[in-house]
């Protein structure tokens, strides 16, 4: 899309820079913070087994962890070693030994007692494992009769019954995109991914904004940009990398804003353990934070544009970039008229930012030449999550801060590889290349030479509950295929989630390792096939980051412990096809990683330049420097699209408090402490303001009761500083507290932000003890009777 291409990585400036210390007490001993030196010595201690292998994972193959993109120790952003915690926490899946035997058969009941983290704990799945309908532990089956199973199965099925899953961990973009094409070879549509759970809202609101799916710039734009604004987005926590690229902005002289209902201590000071200088005194991140109200967002931009207008009224050209917007920009006439009818009152009633702080944000951006936009899931995560993703377009185009140096929109990922995942087809709205509409289906029917299903598939929400319907239903889901993840640990209401997965009739888990979703019932069988990671994958494989690196990562030698039964994950889908189409093989195969990356350079034309990665280091980025160069767009029009948006309605009432979850020391749903290292608070713990607890006469570390209609949690108050209103529990734990089937319109993420009433846990026990009193005494009447 764009001319320029990638420069390259840069230096880090060698002097000092006191002024931006958090704290003269090296290491911030006493300090509440990530202990980075004492985590990294227990990684070493726990893959001592295999210490080498590790090594050689860290030092060549493509991080598994977050989608930074960090190859080997380094990165194309800034020149030097990078490593975080995160990325050694993951490690073990890689370097642990199979399961014992005398686990592997144990009964059901006494692995259901495990945690997924204890589960991950116990090792590798070693060989293809089967459990039936009455069965009470797994047993070993031959990969050939599995195959059959799943395969016998499938033609017994209309296509619409059957549905495939791919989770974010470590799966590489062949896997991806044979995933999705042998979905379609097979008939269904029902195909989709991790990201329907984090960023699928960025990908559709910046498709009709902007008509890009990716952020349209690089890390190197926050280096020397006048101000990066973060909007719900712990990148310190989450991407813990992206820490020494703050640092080098700082150096610059970049503002850090951030807008977030709680001041993040990661966020405001953080000691970076690669850069000498902050591993001893820290590091001083964000200048400024602006707490919102969750779900506020839309009206705090509101209120930025508000003020910016207002600016426009007294000095014409103050505020909005004119030359940008006149030649590249759409809609600005609806969109100021839709500001305009917002009032100041409705707009800090429902950001919970005062207009004075409001504008304070407005006039730093005015003033700014350049600015990068990054956000995350406290932006994805709500029913409105694609009108909050376009109004930060918004921003971006009034000001001009798009398709040039320094300036841009960044959905930042969570997740390696995550970003391809979409691009590679494997999502029911998408193929390769594009979108599931007419012209891209005969593109790429042309290219795999069989008709695809023409029926729009079902995102993963939609599935789970179609496994409930009517058996005569023709969407009902009777089999998944899921390769990797864990629904009852990602997916709200997990009670329901438990019933809907007990009620398939075969489940079929594509994994490493065991997690609590793999011990659910089935009605026919559950069938557990053991998969190679990453650095195991015959060929190697390729992941896209963030900024649309696509990194070739080789495979890893060295494994003293390798599964020797675990195959290749797309090795695996393509056995699968063969044996449900056996007349139609030759349609369906690859004679290895290689033939697939010349397939996908064919499929989507982004990806021209993955079939000649094939070394370690090798790396292109598809769509060069900048999406949207100089402001031209990959729109019909070329130009940008501003979306005029409402202020949602949350439907709070007083008294309720609106929650959203947060991550401590966890990769997704994996955790890894059960104290966050941030905060010092604990999984079951109600982060809160103390005001808000004052009000409920709750002093901090008492029991408590967060409750709505969908469910109720348990925990103890811990104070932090959050906007008044608010409250923050740990996922998955608050997931029960979620109801299932609230989707956003538009991209179908499940919401994950919901109103709650909060009290004292013994006022609310003697308010149910009295309300099921009656009940109680009939249920004994009975019983005694009887």
């Amino acid at each position: 899309m764009g001319k320029t291409k990638h420069s390259g990585p840069i230096k880090l400036p060698h002097t000092p820079a006191p002024k931006l210390w958090a704290s003269k007490v090296p290491f911030g001993l006493g300090k509440v913070k990530p202990k980075h030196i004492r985590d990294t010595m227990k990684v070493v201690w726990n893959n001592r087994d295999n210490l080498q292998y590790a090594k050689n994972i860290i030092t060549k193959g493509v991080c598994d962890g977050c989608a930074l993109g960090v190859a080997g120790l380094y990165d194309q952003t800034l020149a030097g070693p990078h490593l975080c915690t995160t990325r050694l926490n993951v490690l073990r899946l890689n370097t642990m030994p199979a399961m014992k035997e005398e686990i592997v058969h144990a009964d059901i009941d006494e692995l259901r007692k495990y945690s997924s983290a204890e589960l991950r704990e116990l090792g590798r799945i070693p060989y293809p494992l089967i459990r039936r309908p009455g069965e009470r532990r797994f047993s070993r089956i031959e990969w050939d009769e599995a195959m059959d199973l799943i395969a016998d199965k499938m033609k017994k099925l209309d296509p619409k019954n059957y549905a495939f899953y791919l989770t974010a961990r470590g799966i590489t973009n062949e896997s991806y995109y044979v995933a999705a094409k042998v979905a379609r070879f097979l008939g269904t549509n029902h195909i989709d991914n991790a990201s329907r759970i984090c960023h699928s809202p960025s990908k559709t609101a910046l498709k009709r904004s902007l008509g890009i799916g990716a952020s349209s710039c690089n890390y190197k734009d926050w280096i020397g940009s006048d101000v990066i604004v973060f909007w719900g987005s712990v990148a310190a926590n989450n991407q813990p990398v992206s820490t020494k690229y703050m640092y080098a902005a700082k150096r610059k002289g970049t503002k850090i804003i951030c807008i977030n209902p709680y001041r993040e201590p990661s966020m405001e000071k953080y000691w970076i353990p690669s850069i000498g200088e902050s591993a001893l005194f820290g590091t001083k991140l964000a200048d400024d934070f602006y707490q919102v109200n969750i779900g506020g967002d839309i009206a705090f931009m509101h209120g930025i544009m508000k003020h910016w207008f207002e600016m426009e009224a007294a000095e014409p050209g103050s505020a909005i970039d004119h030359a940008f917007v006149e030649a590249h920009v759409n809609g600005y006439e609806e969109l100021k008229a839709k500001v305009a009818e917002q009032s100041w009152e409705a707009i800090v009633a429902s950001s919970g930012v005062t207009q004075e702080r409001i504008a304070e944000l407005a006039e730093l951006l005015a003033k700014s030449k350049s600015g990068v936009f990054v956000w995350s899931m406290g932006l994805t995560m709500h029913t409105f999550a694609s009108d909050n993703i376009s109004q930060v377009a918004n921003l971006a185009l009034l000001r001009g801060f798009l398709g040039r140096e320094h300036c841009g929109v960044m959905p930042i990922r969570g997740h390696s590889g995550v970003q391809g995942s979409g691009e590679m087809g494997a999502d029911p709205f998408v193929l390769p290349g594009g979108d599931f509409e007419p012209a891209n289906i005969e593109r790429i029917e042309k290219l795999w030479k069989f008709e695809l299903p023409k029926w729009q598939g079902d995102v993963i929400g939609v599935s789970l509950e179609n496994i409930l319907l009517p058996e005569d239903h023709e969407r009902k889901i009777k089999l998944y295929y899921l390769s990797g993840g864990n629904f009852l640990e990602t997916m709200p209401d997990p009670v329901f989630v438990e019933k809907a997965l007990s009620e398939l009739e075969i489940r079929v888990h594509q994994d490493i390792i065991f997690n609590t979703s793999t011990l659910v019932d089935a009605k026919e069988a559950v069938i557990v096939l053991p998969a190679k990671t990453r650095y195991e994958q015959d060929g190697g494989g390729t992941s896209t980051s963030t900024e649309r690196m696509v990194y070739f990562s080789p495979p890893i030698d060295g494994n003293k412990q390798m599964i020797e039964e675990a195959r290749s994950e797309w090795k695996i889908y393509l056995d699968l096809a063969k044996r449900v189409r056996p007349e139609d093989a030759e349609l369906i195969d690859f004679a290895d990683g290689q033939a697939i990356r010349d397939e996908i350079a064919l499929a989507n034309p982004n990806y021209d330049g993955i079939q000649h990665l094939k070394e370690q280091g090798d790396v292109f980025q598809w769509g060069g420097a900048w999406l949207c160069e100089d402001g031209v767009c990959p729109t019909p029009d070329g130009k940008g699209n501003l979306i005029a948006v409402d202020i949602p309605d949350l439907n709070k009432t007083a008294g309720d408090f609106y929650i959203t979850t947060r991550r401590g020391k966890q990769f997704n749903s994996m955790v890894y402490s059960e104290n966050d290292p941030n905060n010092d608070a604990d999984r079951y713990d109600v982060l809160m303001n103390a005001e808000d607890a004052k009000d409920l006469s709750i002093t901090e570390r008492e029991n408590i009761v967060v409750y709505n209609q969908y469910g109720v949690f348990s925990g103890k108050a811990r104070f932090i500083d959050i906007a008044r209103g608010n409250i923050e529990l740990y996922f998955p734990e608050g997931n029960f507290l979620l109801p299932k089937g609230v989707y956003e319109d538009l991209a179908k993420i499940p919401s994950y932000n919901i109103a709650v009433k909060v009290e004292k846990a013994e006022r609310f026990n003697a308010r149910k003890d009295v309300s099921y009193l009656e009940r109680r005494i009939e249920d004994l009447e009975e019983t005694a009777e009887g």
